[in-house]
């Protein structure tokens, strides 16, 4: 147990957490069972022990941080390790990588069930599904997601400031008011090129090469979190990575599933359950008509998010299909993002028209029943709302 303090102790005093996720006060902390899922790379590891450092310091033992990874778990299970830290006066403890244990959810049941006392927080990948298939931890554990970082999270970064969120009716009621407060302080413009670039992941942060970063992110998306969680053999992955490849070539659009299968040398609903599968890892999002959902054929197909594209060779980029990737990444966690009857066009939460277009673009016709989110502009003006300031939803 002491080896385990000490690496707690070292990786609490040096995490670099120069950004304060919003999820650390949407969570309620008082809840004894909490899970944390997450894209890999979003900084699930440095938001535990970021909550750690806040909340108990580095040496206070009642806390202590360990990772699924460690090979000890191998031989003793996370209920008979959790006994021993609760019956020293732990009080908090804080599980990374929880899928990487068998048995990961009857053993967390087991902590609830014999150490009344305890908080588990833990986190695992955007894959898993905690309660539909772990029926163990139905009622009794209590779920968020912790996303990429967000442009209102990048710009706050990189600019030295401290600028809130704002909901998506705030915006659309009130979005000519809110960017006259933050126009004096920076001018989002100027970092919102960077943040479509490399902006998304914390890594960039780091003082390694970005692209490689990502690509080995990615592989493990594939590798790990989709073929170890869902249980699929290894023989499939590579048929699952051509897939991938094939749909971030084709750019946001319906995918012909029965070219796909033809492609990769398998059936039409193999081809669905593996572009489901990428979703859940979260390489790509699915736009669905309104009303239909999966096994529906997709109407549009995308990329989860606009790093993702400076990751694919060929790089091709389009800018409208860079903003519209940013537009549907930055409202799918708190809305539901459909697709409208035109290039562009969206429906969000069923009843919302948005269209993704050019600001410099003179030819567009401005109807009252359409929202009009704008790139290439700093301001907007009645129902033309600048792009960017989709990014400050979180």
């Amino acid at each position: 147990m002491d080896a385990f303090f000490r690496t707690h102790t070292y990786l609490v005093e040096h995490v670099y957490a120069p950004v304060r996720r919003r999820l650390m006060d949407e969570i309620d902390w008082t809840d004894r069972m909490i899970g944390i899922k997450g894209t890999r790379g979003v900084g699930k590891t440095t938001f535990l022990l970021q909550y750690a450092k806040e909340r108990y310091g580095a040496t206070d033992r009642q806390c202590l941080y360990v990772n699924m990874n460690n090979f000890y778990f191998q031989g003793r299970g996370i209920a008979d390790f959790a006994g021993e830290f609760y019956r020293n006066g732990g009080k908090v403890l804080l599980i990374d990588q929880v899928f990487k244990q068998p048995e990961w959810s009857k053993e967390l049941r087991r902590c609830y069930d014999y150490y009344p006392k305890l908080q588990i927080v833990f986190t695992g990948s955007s894959v898993m599904r905690l309660k539909e298939e772990n029926p163990e931890l139905n009622g009794i554990v209590k779920s968020y997601n912790l996303r990429g970082f967000s442009f209102r999270e990048y710009l706050n970064l990189q600019a030295g400031l401290n600028l809130e969120p704002y909901t998506l009716d705030e915006i659309l009621l009130n979005h000519e008011k809110i960017i006259k407060k933050i126009l004096p302080q920076v001018s989002p413009m100027k970092f919102f090129k960077d943040y479509i670039h490399h902006g998304f992941y914390p890594f960039f942060l780091e003082h390694r090469n970005f692209s490689e970063n990502l690509l080995k992110t990615m592989n493990m998306m594939t590798e790990v979190d989709i073929l170890l969680i869902k249980q699929i053999e290894l023989k499939y992955l590579t048929k699952i990575k051509k897939l991938f490849y094939l749909l971030a070539l084709d750019g946001p659009q319906a995918p012909n599933i029965s070219n796909l299968a033809k492609d990769i040398n398998t059936s039409r609903a193999t081809v669905m359950n593996y572009i489901k599968n990428l979703a859940d890892a979260r390489l790509i999002n699915i736009v669905y008509p309104v009303g239909q959902q999966y096994p529906k054929k997709p109407a549009k197909v995308m990329l989860q998010n606009s790093n993702l594209i400076y990751a694919i060779y060929p790089i091709q980029l389009n800018q409208q299909q860079l903003m519209e990737t940013f537009f549907v990444n930055a409202l799918w966690e708190d809305c539901k993002v459909s697709q409208g009857n035109k290039d562009g066009n969206y429906i969000v939460n069923n009843n919302k028209k948005f269209k993704v277009c050019d600001a410099e673009n003179a030819k567009i016709r401005i109807s009252s029943d359409t929202t009009y989110v704008r790139y290439n502009t700093e301001v907007g003006k009645g129902n033309c709302i600048p792009l960017w300031l989709m990014g400050f939803l979180y």
